[in-house]
């Protein structure tokens, strides 16, 4: 038995060696990825269907800044963009048995995106740029790959800060942050046009600041994370005009957490003429939220606040959708990226300046989190992805 031991830590470590493409089936089935920007490469990790546990299974090179990831509706592709110049798209396939990433391909983009989104169907990629107040439509081939530049782009408020559609492929959203609204657009599936809607863009509280956002399983309702009240804005949508309307707005921040309004960010590795610089060591406090992401069963919602390292939980009602705020818990120093494994069982939580990966285990019944586990990460750990191998 020992002799058969030591064969297999042999075996391993010399899997471990070659990195991600020399992985088993049986190594992986729910995979994790994370985007080190910093280190310019792609981290994928095996989930334990159990316990949470990560497994390293490698790094995959992209380019220095990569943040921004999505994952294809077919989970055979994940598209990753890089904001350093040359910027650019990359496709990665999948490979459906070990979650080994393999780049196919890689497109120009026309400025930094810190935000990337495909349409329904697979066959459009959305990008968003905060500092060159702009959103792209690129072409997705049958293919899978993103391999030409995009066919739209638009010029946006300032500070576009994401794009997605909704869940109807009809609508699509995109915050701007410095300008405090959310542009509200029609899609054409089949050409991949944006056309503005009919108001084309809806204003969100004043000094808010709208960045990331999601919809409720339902379609019905809109959760737009506001990066600098910290509060999590309502929006009912209308299932006809695809038009949106504000019905509540809740904080994420307690008020003895000791933090004052946030202000705009410059865009990350670049100078940006005019652009406000960061707080100085002596200034108070200030909101800084990140990320949000609802539980596959619609039940709750968490957030992420920077500035205090902390996630937010709330609890949603069945039929209003209304929030409630419930607590916060700790977590890595400066959390940007959160995500939720398709079981609804755990959330990872990376932090940009943080060397360790987070995993929590989610109470079904409270939604609270409870440790699962650390794990080593590399530098400047930015956005999550979450695939369950068919």
């Amino acid at each position: 038995m020992a002799m058969k031991a030591r064969t297999r830590a042999v075996a391993l470590a010399a899997v471990s060696s070659l990195g991600i493409a020399a992985l088993t089936p049986a190594d992986a089935k729910t995979v994790v990825y994370v985007s080190n920007a910093q280190d310019g490469e792609i981290e994928a990790y095996s989930m334990d269907a159990k316990t949470g546990a990560l497994t390293s299974l490698g790094k995959t090179k992209a380019g220095k800044v990569v943040m921004p990831m999505a994952i294809s509706p077919t989970k055979k592709f994940l598209y990753a963009a890089v904001r350093s110049e040359p910027f650019t798209v990359i496709t990665y396939a999948i490979d459906p048995k070990t979650g080994a990433l393999s780049q196919k391909a890689s497109a120009p983009l026309p400025d930094s995106m810190p935000y990337v989104s495909t349409d329904n169907t697979g066959r459009w990629l959305f990008t968003a740029s905060y500092g060159g107040h702009k959103l792209a439509v690129s072409p997705i081939g049958a293919n899978g790959l993103v391999e030409a530049p995009a066919i739209q782009v638009l010029e946006t408020g300032k500070n576009a800060h994401a794009i997605m559609a909704d869940k109807t492929n009809k609508f699509v959203y995109v915050p701007n942050l410095g300008s405090n609204q959310i542009m509200q657009f029609k899609l054409d599936a089949k050409t991949g046009k944006l056309t503005p809607n009919d108001p084309p863009l809806i204003k969100a509280r004043a000094e808010h600041g709208p960045r990331h956002f999601r919809f409720s399983n339902d379609n019905r309702f809109m959760y737009v994370m506001n990066e600098l009240s910290g509060h999590v804005a309502q929006f009912a949508v209308d299932q006809t005009k695809g038009t949106l309307k504000e019905v509540d707005s809740v904080a994420s921040v307690p008020a003895n957490a000791g933090l004052i309004p946030g202000v705009a960010q410059a865009p990350t590795g670049l100078a940006a003429p005019g652009a406000p610089a960061a707080p100085k060591a002596d200034d108070k406090p200030k909101i800084w939220a990140a990320d949000l992401q609802l539980t596959p069963n619609g039940k709750f919602l968490y957030s992420t606040e920077r500035t205090t390292a902390k996630i937010a939980l709330f609890t949603v009602a069945a039929r209003t959708g209304k929030l409630t705020y419930v607590t916060n818990f700790a977590t890595e120093k400066q959390p940007r990226g959160i995500k939720i494994d398709p079981s609804g069982k755990f959330l990872v939580a990376s932090g940009e300046k943080s060397d360790k990966l987070a995993v929590y285990k989610i109470d079904q019944k409270t939604g609270k989190l409870s440790d699962a586990g650390r794990f080593a990460v590399g530098n400047g750990a930015n956005w999550v992805e979450v695939i369950t191998l068919p």
